[in-house]
């Protein structure tokens, strides 16, 4: 729990709406599934597997990226994760 806390602020900060997780589970969302694809594709390209949830998995229109946070990631896992998310938040205009 204490790196699904701190990976969640970490996002928080940048700018990203990570819901109302009360688990390790951290959803990144996106609202649009298109997005929501289109991030998880580039995640997977800088070296994160994050999938990517959309409809019928959950409503219409609360499509997100969701993180499975464990005790094995090491903080510097998390920041390599973090800085990934910011840089593909940026170039997809989520986060300014």
């Amino acid at each position: 729990m204490d790196n699904a806390k701190y990976f969640k602020d970490k996002l928080n900060a940048l700018g990203f709406d990570t819901w109302h997780s009360e688990t390790p589970i951290t959803p990144v969302m996106l609202y649009d599934a298109k997005v929501a694809k289109e991030f998880s594709l580039k995640l997977f390209e800088e070296g994160i597997f994050a999938q990517s949830i959309g409809y019928p998995t959950v409503p219409k229109g609360l499509a997100r990226i969701r993180v499975m946070i464990s005790a094995a990631h090491t903080k510097e896992d998390l920041d390599f994760a973090v800085e990934k998310f910011e840089k593909i938040g940026k170039e997809l205009n989520i986060i300014k």
